[in-house]
C-alpha cells in the first residue's frame, strides 16, 4: 500500500504577510485567503482565522471521515489544516478555554449578488437597490443567516462588526466584488434583530469611525448609533383597496388637505415607572391620530421625517438611516400597520422626504469610505453652512441611484402615498445661502446646480412611471420655472408645489393690525397673478410656528376675542382659495404659543369654546371642500377663479369666484379683514337663484358672534360688480363668508 503524503509544513500552508495582515486588519481579499484553496504543489488547505480560540477542528459532512484538526500557526490566530480535496460543505468546531460551539465558515460560502446586479449598480440603474445592499436574512445553501453588501468603493478593507463577532473588525472581513465598488459576506447563524455596523479601512490606509449601514431597514433606538437587521418580506398587505383607488386621490381636479404632523409631539404619553413623557408608537398613533384626521376632514397626513436621525431637535431634517422608520416610534413592521390603519380610513400618507443633505456625524454617509462618497468633496459645492450638514453629489451616478431607489422603497415597501420633498430650492441653485466667492459655477458659468435638477427630473420621471397614484411635492421657495410640470414640457416632474409666496405674503398682511391692512391690499390678491403656473399647495407648516415666530394665534393682531376672529377668517380665506391645503398640526386648535417638539399639543384647549370653536371651523372647512367640486376641481385651473371684487382696500375686503364643472354650483367667498360689520353689503353673483350660505367664520359655532345670513340670501336683479345680479349680506367684521348657489 502506498504511503499517505505527508501533509505541506505550515509555512508553506500559511502566507506570513497574508496572516499578519489578518491580525492587523488590513487584509483587504479575505476569500481569496480563508477558507478552502488549492495548493500549487497539489492538494487543498483550510485557513481559518480564529481570534480567541485554542483550537479549532473542522467537521465534513456526513458521510465522511472523522473531524480534521487544524494547527495553530506560531505567533497568531491563523489555523490551518491540509487536505486530499475539496471537503465541500463542513463546519467549524472552535473550542476556547470555557467553551466549545459549532458554526458554518462564512468564507466556503459563494457570492450572493448576480451579474445582473452588478451590472445595474456599476451603471447607477439599480432600482431596487434596497434589495440588494443593506442586510438580509435569507437562507443559503440550506443555511440560516444574513447577507450583508455595502458600496465602499474607495476601501482597502471592509468589516462588518456586532455582538456576534465581539465588534472586532478582524473577524468578517468581506468580499469586494470588482468594479461595482461593492463589498459583501454571508454570516451563518446571524438572526434578526442583531445590531451591526461596518468598520472601513480607508483608501489612505487609515482605519475610520465605524459606520451605519446606508441601506439598513432599522436602527438602535437613539443615541446609540447601529444598524438593526429586520426582514420585510412576507407581509400580508390588507390595503389592496386603497391601493388599487389611490390615484384618485392624488388628481388635481380631488380635494387635498393636508395635516402635517410631528409624530413625536403631536401627542404624548407618561412612561411607564417614570416621570417623562414618550412620543406615541405607530400602534397608538393608529388608533388616535387616524381617526382624529379623518374626524377633521383631512385628505392626507404629511409626516415630517421619520428617516431615522440622530438629534431629536433636528425633527428629522437631517437623516442617517435613509431607509429605516424611526425606532422612536417602533419597528418597520409596526409602521407598515400604521400605513395600513391610514389606508384603511381613506387617508393617503405623504413622506417629508430629505434628499438635500446629511448631517456630519461620524456614523453617518460622510467620507464612507475615507473619501467624499456620497457628498461632492469641494466643501463650496458639499457643505451646506445654514445647516453645518453636507450635500449629495448629485452628478455621481451611484449616489443618485440610492436617492432615487430610495423614494421607490418607501412607496413600494411600505406603500406611502407621496413624498414631500424638502429644500428643494437649495439644491436647485449652488449659490444657495452662499456669498459670492463661496460657490462653484456650473460647466456654463451659471448658478444652477444642473446635476441636482437632472436628478430630480429623474427622480419625478421613475416615481410617477413606476408608483401608480402617487403624488410628489416640493418645497420650493424661488421662482425656479415650471417646478410642477412634466420634464417632457422642461419642468421637473413634481406633482405640486408649496406656495411659499402666498403664505409669506398673506401671513405678513394678516399680521398687521387691522387700520393699516388697506395700504397693503395686494398681499392678499399678489398670489392670483401666477396661481396657476404651478400645481400649488397652500402651506402653513411647521416653519411659521419655530424659531421664535411664535404661534398662528400670536401673530394676529388685536385682543384675545380678535386674535381668534383674525384667524377664523384667515382660514376660511385659504380654503376658499384656488389650491391645495396643508395645515401643521395644532393650528386647528388655534395653539397660543410656539410649537415645542419635546412637549404634546394643548390638547387640554378643546375645553375652551374659542379653541374648540377653531377646531370646529377647521373640520368644517375640510367637509365643505370636500362636498363642494367648486372648491377643488379647478383648483389648479384659471378657469376656477374669478375675482368679484379685488380692490376694495379701503375697506379691506375681499370676494371671489370659484367654479368646478359645469355640473358644479358657483361658489362665492368674501372676506372681510377689518373690525367693522357691513350690513346690507351689497356683492355681484354670477347667477340669480338662492345663495346659501355655506360658511360663516363669525358663527357661534366657531366662537363668533353669530353675525351673517341663517339661511342664505335671495339674489335680485340689481347690478353690482360688473353682474347683472346681486345679493344683500350682513357681512360681519373679521370674517369670512362662503355662499353657494342652490341646486
Amino acid at each position: 500500500m502506498a504511503k499517505r503524503p505527508k501533509s505541506p509544513p505550515k509555512e508553506v500552508l500559511a502566507d506570513p504577510a497574508q496572516t499578519a495582515a489578518l491580525a492587523a486588519g488590513r487584509h483587504g481579499d479575505p476569500f481569496g485567503y480563508l477558507g478552502v484553496h488549492p495548493l500549487e504543489a497539489g492538494g487543498w488547505v483550510l485557513r481559518v482565522f480564529r481570534p480567541g480560540a485554542e483550537a479549532v477542528e473542522m467537521l465534513p459532512a456526513p458521510p465522511r471521515r472523522k473531524p480534521v484538526t487544524l494547527e495553530r500557526v506560531a505567533g497568531s490566530d491563523l489555523f490551518v489544516a491540509a487536505l486530499e480535496g475539496d471537503p465541500g460543505v463542513y463546519r467549524l468546531r472552535p473550542r476556547s478555554m470555557q467553551d466549545e460551539w459549532e458554526e458554518h465558515d462564512p468564507y466556503r460560502f459563494p457570492p450572493v449578488l448576480g451579474e445582473m446586479d452588478e451590472h445595474f449598480i456599476s451603471e447607477g440603474s439599480h432600482l431596487a437597490l434596497w434589495q440588494v445592499l443593506g442586510a438580509h436574512p435569507l437562507t443559503l445553501e440550506g443555511v440560516a443567516g444574513v447577507h450583508f453588501a455595502v458600496w465602499a468603493p474607495n476601501a482597502r478593507r471592509v468589516s462588518v462588526v456586532g455582538e456576534f463577532n465581539h465588534w472586532d473588525g478582524r473577524r468578517h472581513p468581506l468580499r469586494a466584488r470588482g468594479a461595482t465598488g461593492v463589498w459583501e459576506i454571508f454570516l451563518p447563524g446571524v438572526v434578526e434583530g442583531a445590531c451591526y455596523k461596518y468598520e472601513i479601512l480607508g483608501a489612505d490606509g487609515a482605519g475610520h469611525p465605524q459606520k451605519a449601514d446606508p441601506v439598513a431597514w432599522a436602527a438602535e433606538p437613539p443615541p446609540a448609533t447601529g444598524s438593526v437587521v429586520r426582514d420585510l418580506g412576507g407581509r400580508q398587505w390588507r390595503d389592496d383597496d386603497w391601493m388599487a383607488g389611490r390615484a384618485e386621490a392624488a388628481r388635481r381636479d380631488r380635494p387635498i388637505s393636508i395635516y402635517e404632523v410631528h409624530l413625536g409631539s403631536w401627542r404624548r404619553v407618561l412612561e411607564e415607572g417614570g416621570d417623562g413623557e414618550r412620543p406615541l408608537s405607530y400602534h397608538e398613533l393608529a388608533e388616535q391620530l387616524v381617526p382624529y384626521a379623518r374626524d377633521m376632514g383631512f385628505t392626507h397626513i404629511e409626516m415630517l421625517p421619520i428617516t431615522e436621525f440622530p438629534f431629536d431637535g433636528s425633527w428629522g431634517y437631517q437623516p442617517i438611516g435613509l431607509y429605516a422608520p424611526s425606532i422612536r416610534h417602533g419597528t418597520p413592521g409596526e409602521f407598515r400597520d400604521f400605513v395600513e390603519a391610514c389606508h384603511a380610513a381613506n387617508l393617503g400618507l405623504i413622506l417629508d422626504w430629505v434628499p438635500g443633505h446629511f448631517p456630519t456625524d461620524p456614523h453617518g454617509l460622510g467620507r464612507f469610505d475615507g473619501t467624499a462618497l456620497y457628498e461632492y468633496a469641494d466643501p463650496r459645492e458639499g457643505f451646506h453652512q445654514d445647516w453645518n450638514t453636507l450635500i449629495y453629489n448629485y452628478g455621481r451616478r451611484e449616489v443618485q441611484n440610492y436617492l432615487i431607489a430610495n423614494a421607490l422603497y418607501w412607496l413600494k415597501e411600505h406603500h406611502l402615498d407621496g413624498l414631500r420633498v424638502d429644500a428643494v430650492a437649495s439644491m436647485l441653485y449652488r449659490d444657495y445661502s452662499r456669498r459670492e466667492g463661496e460657490w462653484v459655477p456650473n460647466v456654463h458659468g451659471g448658478r444652477e446646480n444642473l446635476e441636482a435638477i437632472a436628478f430630480l427630473r429623474r427622480m419625478n420621471e421613475v416615481v410617477y412611471g413606476d408608483c401608480a397614484g402617487v403624488m410628489t411635492l416640493a418645497e420650493e421657495s424661488t421662482s425656479f420655472p415650471a417646478v410642477s410640470r412634466p420634464t417632457h414640457d422642461g419642468g421637473l416632474g413634481f406633482g405640486y408645489k408649496w406656495n411659499m409666496g402666498w403664505m409669506n405674503d398673506t401671513l405678513d398682511y394678516m399680521r398687521r393690525d387691522p387700520i393699516h391692512r388697506r395700504h397693503h391690499h395686494h398681499q392678499m390678491t399678489f398670489g392670483l397673478h401666477y396661481a396657476f403656473s404651478e400645481n400649488f399647495v397652500l402651506p402653513l407648516s411647521h416653519d411659521e410656528v419655530v424659531h421664535g415666530k411664535g404661534s398662528l394665534l400670536a401673530k394676529m393682531p388685536g385682543s384675545g376675542e380678535e386674535k381668534f376672529a383674525n384667524l377664523r377668517a384667515y382660514f376660511a380665506f385659504m380654503w376658499g382659495h384656488p389650491g391645495k391645503k396643508l395645515l401643521f398640526m395644532g393650528q386647528e386648535l388655534a395653539q397660543p404659543g410656539e410649537w415645542n417638539h419635546n412637549r404634546s399639543l394643548d390638547w387640554q384647549l378643546q375645553d375652551d369654546r374659542r379653541h374648540a370653536g377653531m377646531q370646529a371651523l377647521v373640520r368644517d372647512l375640510n367637509r365643505l371642500y370636500r362636498a363642494s367640486p367648486a372648491l377643488h376641481q379647478l383648483d389648479c385651473e384659471a378657469g376656477g377663479f374669478e375675482w368679484i371684487e379685488a380692490n376694495a382696500a379701503e375697506e379691506s375686503i375681499f370676494a371671489w369666484l370659484r367654479r368646478g364643472d359645469r355640473n358644479a354650483p358657483p361658489v362665492v367667498v368674501v372676506s372681510n379683514f377689518t373690525p367693522v360689520e357691513r350690513s346690507a353689503f351689497r356683492l355681484g353673483v354670477p347667477a340669480a337663484g338662492h345663495w346659501i350660505e355655506r360658511l360663516n367664520s363669525d358663527a357661534a359655532d366657531y366662537g363668533g358672534q353669530g353675525r351673517g345670513n341663517l339661511g342664505g340670501v335671495d339674489s335680485r336683479p340689481v347690478g353690482s360688480h360688473d353682474r347683472t345680479d346681486s345679493i344683500e349680506i350682513t357681512l360681519p367684521p373679521l370674517a369670512t363668508l362662503i355662499f353657494e348657489l342652490a341646486a
